[in-house]
């Protein structure tokens, strides 16, 4: 008798809590369903050349595996990118406004960091096998500080759409004014028109 009380209990529990859940992210209130009535494919493959190696022809690299690249992730709640750094690669300051990260370092080694909410700086250098958090909305970056050697890095995301606003474009291809900028960093309008 005791333990059917127990498992009543234990069942109208799971159920209350259920029913009662608020989730941070949207694609957890709702169930999977295929984008657009149509059969996703449930294998990305664009990171195969990422990984191997081929050349790098800019200094840092992204490849992508979201919902818009791999539409069998949306309402899952994850999605990956491959980073690949050339020696002094830098991937510059941004944000993720749906998402923390996780990045763990594959092939050697990177300095990383974000910015918090009362402007302090967490920084860090990770190496291959080492993983770092970048709290969800927080300003982060990420430099191959090596001169010889690339470094690779794959990052996991708690959304299947996480967003990346890069603050340099935010600032200086957005069309905010010529004269806010300048007022904004305490310089004059020639300087920001350099910086543009």
């Amino acid at each position: 008798m005791a333990l059917n009380t127990c498992l009543v209990l234990a069942l109208a529990f799971a159920l209350s809590s259920l029913l009662s859940a608020h989730a941070g992210d949207p694609d957890l209130t709702t169930d999977y369903s295929f984008p657009d009535g149509t059969t996703p494919k449930f294998v990305f493959r664009a990171f195969r050349d990422t990984l191997r190696g081929a050349p790098m022809d800019e200094p840092f690299t992204v490849k992508r595996a979201s919902q818009v690249e791999f539409p069998a992730l949306t309402g899952q709640s994850v999605s990956y990118a491959a980073l690949r750094f050339a020696p002094n690669g830098i991937n510059g300051p941004h944000t993720h406004p749906r998402s923390s990260e996780l990045l763990l370092v594959l092939q050697g080694w990177l300095e990383v960091g974000f910015v918090d909410s009362e402007n302090r700086l967490f920084s860090q250098v990770i190496e291959a096998g080492d993983v770092f958090v970048f709290p969800k909305g927080l300003m982060h970056f990420q430099v191959n500080r090596d001169t010889k050697y690339p470094a690779l890095a794959i990052a996991a995301f708690g959304s299947s759409s996480p967003s990346t606003v890069v603050l340099q474009k935010a600032l200086f291809d957005s069309g905010i004014g010529t004269d806010v900028l300048a007022k904004s960093f305490r310089v004059d309008a020639e300087t920001i028109k350099k910086i543009d």
